[in-house]
């Protein structure tokens, strides 16, 4: 239509409107979709875990898993917690069994999941706390205790340990009116107890899983159990074949606070999978992996750079182990490209057997989001990986899914076509001259996987969703001529950092613009690095003042060449960036000093002398570069 409305070519009738919301009509929640594996796993294994780094994975089955998480859910019953979508209980806890067996005992009762995680900050924990009304807190040790309780919120009546807890902290918390009990305790409570379940429906609210927005505080996303499902299944009839099955095993690591990790896991438990948590510390990631031996593992763009990067430092040394790098990566790349994706060439053998087996020796699919992903790195990984690689782009919005790339595709540089539980449309975006008709502009999504809106905030729940329920993700987009989508600028000046952190430019510049010596100033980043940097123009008279009292002869511009001018800059804008509580990744890392302002004539800025920022950028995209080289 007019709209171009892009739909999967998987489901048939999406073309007609209509969106996947399940793969099974008797399976409509996340509830049922954990029997259903149980059911055709025939109770094999499902939740691993190892005591410590030397010990080996020990199994849970699946009916054990089961009942202990229905002790769990009965046992917060009996903590005085009433039955239904309208209960929220916190978790604060890492990756480990206990949060599924949660998670499973929410979900027995139609108790709300709400995750909270250490990014958030205290304040915002509190915040989250005080606006959910919750009364119980899930936390997984003695340290997570005592940083709720720095900030601890009225309503909050009682905390679970997962770990054991300190007499000190255990004081503190009696201090302020609330009872610690241990995970342990609930669950054998909850046994004695049996209180009957109440099975949750498709609409129920599943979890409110906050997003760390720029500003503000923190926005509650609410989402249905047929949200959640919607996209596990869009996801499911994306990978075909290759979707997880009984066997696979599963490296959980990602934050299980975030929705791409979550789905990814109840994607896995449907199918009958198991799920291996990591011991808990990202250095011995590798070690996990080789105890474990994954078959499935859902990654994010950092983990890949950094095997990239370290593979490439070390055959700089030796040419030999360059040349053989190199006729590997070709002859691998060449397979590829006609759809062979294996494990056991002599190139395998000889080159890349060592990167597998860091990773277990056994992948066969790797699902990565979170951030854009270079396409030398995803062309590398799946050359030496020999997996199939899948690349999506998502919300936790939309449950996480939007996109995926289709097995099959081995061209990098997009995130794939739209998931069967949504259509796709861009949306002209006339101020940054995007245009629908030229196949550009704003990703807005539509489907069974979109949120219900924002907890407690209609104001920006309407500003997100349009009358129309399309969700306007704010990510500016492009449709290639495959059909497959590129992501290739942000709406409001935002940009995600490698490791997800969100940037706002202009709240940066604005701190950095007091400094004296600063007459204009503009904020760069990359979400394929880690950090950002600047263009500076300093201001004359103070810089031309500082050079006579120094004795520094020369020019604006001779003086913008000097390394001491460059230093004196930088130093006084961190400070004020200090100042104005700028995070440490917030703070720039190298600046450019430039000694003609911009402005109208240059292009630089429009004519309400605002940045034009696609134009500076690309005005100074040579400086831009070197800078990041440098810090590289």
């Amino acid at each position: 239509g007019p709209e171009q409305i892009h739909v999967s070519k998987f489901y048939k009738e999406a073309k007609d409107g209509k969106f996947v919301s399940c793969l099974e009509d008797d399976i409509r929640t996340l509830y049922q979709s954990f029997r259903k594996g149980a059911y055709v796993s025939n109770n094999g294994p499902c939740l691993g875990w190892r005591e410590n780094l030397q010990s080996p994975y020990q199994w849970m089955n699946f009916n054990e898993t089961l009942l202990r998480a229905k002790n769990f859910g009965s046992g917060l019953i009996s903590l005085g917690l009433r039955p239904g979508p309208s209960t929220f209980i916190g978790i604060y806890s890492q990756n480990r069994p206990e949060w599924i067996l949660f998670e499973q005992g929410c979900y027995c009762y139609s108790l709300v999941v709400v995750p909270l995680y250490d990014t958030l900050g205290p304040d915002a924990c509190a915040f989250i706390v005080d606006q959910t009304e919750m009364q119980v807190v899930v936390v997984e040790d003695d340290k997570k205790v005592n940083l709720l309780l720095d900030k601890a919120p009225r309503s909050l009546r009682k905390i679970v340990a997962i770990k054991e807890v300190r007499p000190a902290t255990l004081q503190r918390a009696k201090n302020v009116g609330i009872d610690v009990h241990t995970f342990d305790e609930v669950e054998k409570m909850g046994a004695i107890n049996d209180h009957p379940e109440l099975e949750p429906k498709p609409d129920d609210l599943c979890t409110v899983c906050y997003t760390s927005g720029t500003t503000g505080n923190p926005k509650g996303v609410m989402l249905t159990h047929a949200n959640v499902l919607s996209g596990v299944a869009g996801v499911l009839l994306q990978l075909g074949t290759h979707r997880p099955r009984v066997g696979d095993i599963m490296v959980s690591f990602l934050p299980l606070a975030h929705m791409l990790e979550r789905c990814c896991e109840n994607g896995v438990y449907y199918m009958g999978g198991a799920v291996g948590f990591f011991s808990g510390d990202i250095k011995e990631l590798t070690n996990d992996l080789k105890a474990l031996k994954p078959t499935l593992m859902p990654a994010v763009p950092r983990l890949l750079n950094r095997v990239y990067d370290k593979v490439f430092a070390e055959v700089q040394r030796s040419s030999v182990k360059k040349l053989l790098l190199n006729m590997a990566l070709s002859s691998k790349e060449a397979e590829i490209k006609r759809g062979i994706v294996r494990r056991n060439s002599i190139w395998d053998k000889l080159v890349f057997r060592k990167i597998q087996e860091g990773f277990g020796g056994r992948l066969r699919l790797m699902v990565v989001g979170s951030a854009p992903l270079s396409e030398a790195v995803l062309s590398f990984s799946r050359a030496a990986l020999g997996c199939l690689i899948c690349e999506g782009y998502g919300q936790t919005e939309c449950t996480a899914p939007i996109t995926l790339t289709v097995q099959g595709d081995f061209v990098a540089g997009h995130v794939g076509p739209p998931v069967a539980c949504n259509g796709i449309k861009l949306v002209d975006v006339p101020e940054m001259e995007y245009y629908a008709s030229q196949q550009q502009g704003e990703i807005c999504v539509k489907g069974a996987n979109v949120f219900i809106g924002y907890l407690k905030d209609p104001q920006r729940t309407a500003e997100t969703i349009d009358k129309d329920g399309w969700h306007h993700t704010g990510d500016i987009g492009q449709w290639l001529p495959n059909g497959t989508l590129k992501v290739i600028d942000r709406k409001k000046h935002i940009f995600k950092l490698s490791q997800g952190e969100y940037i706002v430019p202009e709240k940066i510049e604005n701190a950095y613009i007091r400094s004296q010596y600063v007459e204009q100033v503009f904020v760069h980043g990359e979400s394929l690095k880690s950090c950002i940097v600047a263009i500076v123009v300093p201001d004359v008279e103070v810089i031309k003042s500082w050079a006579q009292e120094n004795n520094i002869p020369g020019t604006l511009s001779v003086l913008c060449n000097n390394p001491d001018v460059k230093q004196l800059i930088l130093n006084d804008m961190i400070l004020w960036g200090k100042e104005f509580g700028l995070k440490s990744f917030e703070q720039v890392k190298d600046i450019y000093l430039h000694p003609d302002l911009f402005s109208v004539q240059n292009g630089l800025l429009t004519p309400t002398y605002k940045s034009r920022r696609p134009q500076i950028r690309s005005y100074f995209a040579p400086q831009l570069d070197d800078m990041y080289k440098h810090l590289d």
